[in-house]
């Protein structure tokens, strides 16, 4: 059984129903990685050696966290978290508990990215503000994070990309959304249609990001 249009027709309000909670989720988790993964990124960068405020240990630690995070499989970790996702939200399904380990599994991934757009700067840059007399704080809010702007944005891209891809996994346990409907109908009825529309979707999604991101990211690059 190949593509069947009257079929996806009826299956249009389903569609729209999971769609808009995929968009959801990763709304939610995108945002939380942002406000705690850009501090911690801009942490990791700041405290290596030879930096504003270097700090070893605080190094050591933070960058030990984040790999260890970075390291488990996200369907491991979407089971793992579950018992802290009944604690916060007082449910284990749904797309509000799948943001849940989203969020947790974006943070780091989003911290290494930030620290990497980071460490692209020119440290005559950083030196100069130095120089300059310029504090701790008016360096990351002044000139880090002002020349890091375009490589931070690609990031928030990668990371959203990501997380489109992380919460259809989140679908095989109840997550809601795309993955959800794509295992529910697709998989477990053996429908060729909701399958082939939800691949579409996906990429269709995906491709409007990035080239969303990569004109936005274009756009403030001021080199």
């Amino acid at each position: 059984m190949g593509f069947d249009f009257a079929h996806f027709i009826e299956l249009i309000p389903d569609i729209n129903t999971a769609f808009l909670q995929t968009i959801y989720m990763i709304t939610i988790s995108l945002i939380i990685a942002v406000v705690i993964g850009l501090p911690i990124g801009i942490l990791l960068y700041i405290t290596d050696k030879g930096l504003i405020w270097e700090n070893r240990l605080v190094q050591n630690v933070l960058g030990f966290v984040v790999n260890m995070v970075r390291s488990v499989p996200f369907i491991i970790l979407l089971v793992a978290l579950l018992p802290l996702t009944d604690a916060l939200v007082k449910t284990t399904i749904g797309p509000t508990a799948a943001s849940v380990s989203l969020s947790v599994a974006a943070i780091p991934f989003f911290a290494r990215i930030v620290e990497t757009a980071l460490r692209e700067i020119d440290k005559g840059v950083i030196e100069a503000a130095i120089a300059a007399g310029a504090t701790p704080w008016m360096i990351i809010k002044d000139v880090l994070l002002l020349e890091a702007k375009s490589g931070i944005i690609s990031g928030i891209t990668l990371t959203l990309i990501s997380l489109i891809g992380f919460s259809a996994m989140a679908g095989t346990v109840g997550g809601g959304g795309i993955g959800d409907l794509a295992i529910r109908f697709g998989y477990y009825r053996y429908d060729n249609t909701i399958m082939i529309a939800t691949v579409l979707i996906l990429i269709i999604l995906v491709q409007v990001i990035q080239l969303l991101g990569d004109f936005i990211a274009k756009v403030v690059d001021k080199r």
